[in-house]
């Protein structure tokens, strides 16, 4: 469901300012697989989801909530 993270600048300052991660993602999957997958994957607990479809691809904007940081999540994927 999930093929990878977005390491954009817009998709950086999101993780610093909006506690948000943005994942490239199939076009069929629904907000609360998303949500799930990022949840048991990362061990965090997930506010929201949003998704954007451009350029026939799928994203996946992947609120967490305030107890979890997006930046260490970030660290570990090799995004920061």
């Amino acid at each position: 469901m999930i093929l990878k993270p977005v390491t954009s600048e817009k998709a950086v300052k999101m993780i610093d300012i909006d506690n948000t991660l943005l994942f490239e993602v199939e076009r069929k999957t629904r907000k609360n697989e998303i949500k799930s997958e990022v949840e048991k994957i990362f061990s965090v607990r997930v506010d929201r989801v949003r998704t954007l479809i451009k350029t026939n691809k799928k994203y996946a904007y992947v609120k967490l909530k305030k107890e979890n940081p997006a930046i260490d999540i970030a660290t570990k994927l090799g995004m920061i």
